[in-house]
């Protein structure tokens, strides 16, 4: 059906959306609560009513979609192109309005410069999610250079003040910071060729005083693997807006007579209760649009992985002796990491010669992996197939595969270069050796798929910016590999989480979160990744006694229940374990196996962060029962801790109470823990009155459920 009404309403139980179509392009002018039928477009467009102000243009450029140089826009604009003649300076009309139930295509045509712009806008049917994606055709005879296009520009509601961003570095992702909303443009941009760990594409926007739990808030996220850019600008008539898209390299994108361009898709959210509300929202969405199964129809199995157990010293016997080790503790995967292929001892060679080390493997895999499944465990295997070494027999014969430009010496970086998948050569080659390992080894079900290093010279073969092919290449791949072998899980590793974000999520199962395995540390980054994506996708792993990258010792007891509110794992050697951390774990992963139902299936409530401890639950959709953890980072300034305020629960529901978290806690005196255990609340004192917190040591966890009677 196509129409041009003068506005479109999307709506369902969490949102309204509309767009007002009056003028020469689409403007969203509401998205927020849902609105009444009462409440009428016309309402809304009447009372955004703005006139002329003084020495300001008579009729104010407005924020579209898509703004452009044509229409007057002169904030950022969201297409810049250049051709021939005057396309730098497009100006669309609307043209059609296709809608359906929850979706609508904007279509507009710039038909004396040969354009043609597509904006296609989808609601979710259950969430606040809305979907957006803008592509470019060029409906003209002569090629258009496409330097920038926006997924969307949106305006931000006027009550919007501040906005919460998401920065960080190795080792130390999603680090949240607030910012006040300031007059002129906070302005990210990335060029790192991956998702990275300092810019992550996504930022909340929100007005003063909202926090975890009350006040409204919206989401916005670019689901974009390399390459982006993100704006939030206050211009000086007083209006606000953000813009997402692709950051593309000069002539990285050049649309011949018929060819069109495709932003990567940008997810906004709305939450109006918190921000736990706002990210119960993404959950809900991701778990039903995204995820390929659910906590019901396959629980997220406990990991091994043997990265920081042995790196790259690799045995047979010791591996096995390994598996022997974990398997009581209730490790359902086995993953063998990094340093099982040819040539592969250090991280100075073999990258690209994916083929099993016969001088370590003489006879093959087969030995271990049934030795692991034997034992009960899933077999998972280590691959980084976008790298090569420059000692590698791959790299040898074929130099011209890694991405590279002319006369400029490569950086150095981890002693690797990256392959070049917008040559088609190289993508047969990496999809054979991969599924030829899997052939060979048919119970391999799990593949962590790392990817180390930045791209410093994103060249091809032809000279050109390759990373807008590189990602399409690159997902492609994955697809491929999980056709050939139906059922087999994917985890994006990059560097831990440099490759975090909703384009490559749809074809993958898991996160890495992070390299760092640091309790203390973890809290904070699985906090900021818990803003956008939920805790089944967050690799969590209970690291090393002495942790290998902060130093920082830590009781088995913190680590693992941080692991807990994640997809848990270990990663160590087990071999260190005294016999008290082995009974610790041993409860542990029996702790996360019995309410993973809930941490993978429920809704997450964040309590609000005062500076010394991390706080936070999940409740089950019926608020039937839940799982609340206190992690305390640092000392109380007072003699006693603040209360601990329940969130998320039935205010009419009566509620038992149990500390399930640490099995035995030392304490200076009794407290409130001999009190309330098996003690019947109801869930409204628990969330207004809250609980008092006994004085604990830093670096100490409490777990406690409660159960509806």
């Amino acid at each position: 059906m196509s129409s041009l009404t003068s506005f479109v309403r999307l709506s369902n139980e969490k949102a309204t959306l509309i767009f007002d179509c009056q003028g020469r392009m689409p403007k969203v002018i509401y998205y927020g609560a849902p609105l009444s039928d009462s409440t009428t477009p016309e309402m809304l467009s009447v009372l955004n009513t703005r006139q002329e102000a003084k020495c300001a243009p008579v009729i104010e450029p407005p924020i579209t979609l898509v703004p452009t140089h044509g229409d007057g826009w002169t904030g950022q604009p969201g297409l810049e192109v250049s051709g021939d003649a005057d396309q730098w300076s497009a100006g669309f009309s609307l043209t059609e309005i296709n809608e359906d139930a929850q979706s609508v295509a904007f279509v507009s045509e710039d038909a004396r410069r040969g354009m043609r712009l597509i904006t296609t806008v989808e609601l979710d049917n259950k969430t606040s999610v809305v979907k957006y994606v803008s592509r470019l055709e060029n409906s003209g005879e002569t090629p258009l250079n496409l330097g920038y296009l926006n997924a969307a520009s949106l305006p931000l509601p006027t009550s919007v003040s501040k906005i919460k961003t998401f920065e960080g570095r190795w080792s130390a992702e999603f680090q949240t910071k607030d910012h006040d909303l300031f007059f002129g443009s906070y302005v990210r941009e990335n060029r790192r060729g991956k998702t990275s760990h300092d810019t992550f594409p996504g930022l909340i926007a929100f007005p003063q005083g909202t926090g975890e739990l009350n006040g409204e808030c919206y989401g916005y996220h670019l689901g974009a693997s390399a390459n982006h850019k993100l704006r939030a600008e206050l211009m000086a008539d007083g209006r606000s807006y953000v813009q997402f898209g692709e950051l593309l390299f000069p002539g990285e994108v050049v649309l011949n007579a018929g060819e069109s361009y495709t932003s990567p898709v940008l997810y906004t959210g709305y939450g109006c209760e918190g921000f736990s509300s706002l990210s119960q929202q993404f959950h809900n969405f991701i778990r039903s649009n995204v995820l390929n199964h659910s906590a019901e129809s396959k629980p997220r199995p406990v990991h091994y992985n043997t990265w920081e157990g042995i790196y790259f010293d690799h045995n047979e016997d010791e591996l096995k002796a390994l598996a022997d080790k974990v398997a009581p503790l209730g490790i359902e995967r086995f993953v063998l990491d990094d340093g099982w292929f040819k040539g592969r001892r250090n991280d100075k060679a073999g990258l690209g010669d994916w083929f099993v080390d016969e001088a370590i493997y003489p006879k093959g895999l087969d030995g271990l992996i049934d030795h692991v499944t034997g034992l009960g465990m899933e077999f998972g295997i280590w691959f980084e197939p976008e790298m090569v070494n420059p000692d590698s027999d791959l790299y040898r014969a074929h130099p011209e595969w890694a991405l590279q430009t002319e006369n400029n010496p490569h950086v150095p970086f981890r002693n690797q270069y990256v392959l070049d998948l917008t040559n088609p050569e190289v993508v047969e080659y990496l999809y054979k050796v991969i599924t030829d390992v899997l052939k060979a080894y048919p119970k391999i079900s799990y593949i962590k798929w790392d990817m180390n290093r930045d791209v410093n010279h994103p060249g091809n073969l032809h000279g050109k910016p390759a990373m807008h092919g590189q990602m399409a290449a690159l997902y492609s791949l994955i697809d491929r590999v999980k056709a050939a072998k139906p059922g087999i899980e994917i985890e994006s590793c990059c560097s831990g989480g440099g490759r975090v974000d909703l384009g490559i999520l749809p074809h993958t199962d898991r996160f890495w979160t992070s390299d760092s395995n640091d309790a203390l540390d973890r809290l904070y980054i699985q906090r900021g990744c818990s803003y956008f994506f939920p805790s089944e996708v967050m690799g969590a792993h209970v690291g090393p006694r002495d942790c290998h990258i902060t130093g920082r010792h830590l009781p088995i007891e913190i680590r693992s229940a941080v692991a807990l509110f994640g997809h848990m794992g270990i990663e160590m050697d087990p071999r260190e374990l005294t016999d008290h951390e082995q009974s610790v774990l041993t409860d542990a992963i029996s702790l996360y196996k019995k309410y993973r139902h809930i941490t993978h299936g429920g809704d997450l409530f964040r309590m609000d962060d005062d500076g010394m401890n991390v706080k936070f639950g999940y409740v089950s959709k019926d608020k039937q029962e839940g799982i609340f953890a206190y992690n305390s980072v640092m000392e109380t300034v007072r003699t006693t801790p603040n209360r601990f305020y329940f969130a998320g629960l039935d205010a009419n529901k009566q509620y038992t109470i149990e500390r399930v978290w640490p099995e035995k806690l030392k304490e200076y005196t009794p407290s409130i823990l001999q009190q309330t255990e098996g003690q019947v609340f109801s869930g409204e004192v628990l969330m207004k009155y809250g609980m008092q917190l006994p004085v604990l040591f830093p670096q100490t966890a409490l777990i406690y459920t409660v159960k509806a009677v």
